[in-house]
């Protein structure tokens, strides 16, 4: 069983005990937090799709720690200009463990198309003939030579 889950405004594919680094959660370590968000569900090939969101589906976590992800330098240069900038940059990142997915939510099933009838008749049917259309009259190039 999977879903898959909006934290943080980021996207996720999570499963019973998977361990995910998110951007930074304002919960205590050791706190448990609970995501509503949950965007798709897939319960051994049954599929539920959200639109945008499952209600009554939630996906339960415990955050582990607080951390700070690797650092990115960022280098800006402009050649023959003598304009160099160099920056560094750590993201704020929670590691959270998934400790389980609830599906309250019974599963959609997809409404078929609905077949409309229409009716034709032949007699108050008129065939209009379209127009010829018209030609579009190339213009001549002059070769001007002077």
């Amino acid at each position: 069983m999977y879903a898959i889950v909006e934290i943080a405004g980021q996207q996720f594919k999570v499963s019973k005990d998977l361990k995910v680094y998110v951007h930074r959660l304002s919960n205590e370590e050791g706190s448990k937090v609970s995501f509503d968000k949950v965007l798709l569900l897939d319960d051994n090939g049954t599929i539920t799709l959200g639109a945008p969101a499952i209600e009554g589906a939630s996906v339960e976590a415990k955050v582990l720690q607080h951390l700070k992800g690797d650092k990115v330098i960022v280098f800006k240069k402009k050649r023959r200009k003598g304009y160099k900038k160099r920056n560094g940059h750590r993201q704020y990142l929670t590691q959270i463990v998934i400790e389980g997915i609830n599906s309250s939510a019974a599963p959609k099933k997809a409404a078929a198309p609905k077949k409309v009838a229409v009716e034709t008749t032949t007699e108050n049917v008129e065939i209009v003939a379209e127009a010829p259309k018209k030609k579009v009259a190339k213009a001549k190039k002059e070769d001007t030579k002077e």
